[in-house]
């Protein structure tokens, strides 16, 4: 059998690179680490034999310098960072890391609804200030996460474990998802998720989603982007939600109009927002967001882990031996859905 000509561009250790090795003697592996699309372009072109290439970074002129390329596995769970659309039309299969960061990123969605409900921020400002504040019950007494409603708006790898933990907190979860089809047919991460899409107690198709918002008490965004989803939450769907609903986008900034965001905060259109993401990165200094006392920001950090590359290269070496023996290949991207 003909050698596979396999070029890693991310840090793997010799473990990582070692495991991808094994799975098959037909795999023939180089590691040259990439920053950029330009050193992508380099070590393509040093190695123009190449059939799969892994990497977070992919060169406009990728086909040119490596014209036997059949295969590009992302680093990343979104596509919409680098030119696939060339590939994709070329017949090129190009493949996510979507279900890797279900874990880290379904955990920092918890974290961020019990700071809401708990009033963190509240309790580190008290304590910086050495303050024992009065009126006690009105300002922690908050409804808990027992018996109130999760709305997921995408109910992919991460969607489905923000569910399950929804769940082992007594929560009603919501989901919108455009397939009618409940099973999970991407990379999971074992006894993670909800593979049957037996949790939600309803599904809601994308035009129903103002009724999705209308009953849920938390909103989380995790949703793919695409020119469908961009800006799908506006000024009438912020409206739709509930003043005491607390919003969470973990997915992409320009899935919500930011502008409207602002608008919906700062007016009291909902309660709160914990937000990872924005439509421009960094956040800029001026922005209003900042700001307001309703608002948790990160530094778009929800999907970090130290495990991040461990769960990265056992999705690779998953997908490594269905390639070599025909079979379909998980997170596979569709060029019609973009994602």
């Amino acid at each position: 059998m003909s050698a596979i000509q396999v070029l890693c561009t991310m840090r793997f250790t010799d473990e990582q690179l070692n495991q991808l090795r094994a799975v098959s003697a037909r795999v023939h592996l180089t590691q040259e680490t990439c920053h950029n699309n330009q050193e992508v372009a380099d070590a393509l072109t040093r190695h123009p034999d190449t059939q799969i290439l892994q990497g977070f970074y992919l060169p406009d002129n990728a086909l040119e310098v490596a014209p036997g390329l059949r295969w590009f596995q992302l680093h990343s769970a979104g596509a919409d960072h680098v030119p696939i659309a060339p590939l994709l039309q070329q017949g090129v299969m190009v493949t996510t890391s979507s279900g890797i960061h279900a874990t880290p990123i379904a955990e920092y969605v918890l974290a961020s609804m019990l700071a809401h409900r708990w009033q963190v921020p509240l309790w580190t400002r008290c304590q910086r200030e050495h303050q024992w504040p009065s009126g006690r019950w009105d300002l922690y007494a908050c409804p808990e996460l027992r018996d109130s409603t999760v709305g997921i708006l995408g109910y992919g790898s991460i969607g489905r474990e923000v569910g399950r933990l929804a769940q082992a907190f007594g929560m009603r979860v919501l989901a919108l998802r455009r397939s009618a089809g409940r099973q999970d047919e991407g990379y999971s991460v074992r006894q993670t998720g909800d593979p049957e899409g037996a949790i939600p107690a309803r599904f809601f198709q994308p035009d129903q989603l103002r009724e999705l918002l209308a009953e849920s008490d938390y909103v989380v965004v995790a949703l793919p982007s695409t020119a469908e989803t961009y800006h799908l939450l506006g000024e009438a769907e912020l409206r739709a939600m509930k003043p005491t609903a607390y919003l969470v986008n973990i997915a992409r900034g320009a899935i919500i109009d930011e502008a409207a965001l602002v608008r919906a905060l700062a007016e009291g259109w909902i309660a709160g927002a914990g937000l990872d993401v924005f439509e421009e990165e960094p956040l800029p200094a001026d922005s209003p967001l900042w700001d307001l006392e309703n608002v948790l920001i990160t530094p778009h950090v929800a999907g970090f882990s130290p495990r991040y590359d461990e769960r990265a290269v056992d999705l690779f070496a998953t997908n490594l031996a269905r390639y070599l023996v025909g079979e379909p290949l998980l997170n596979r991207v569709d060029q019609g859905r973009g994602y």
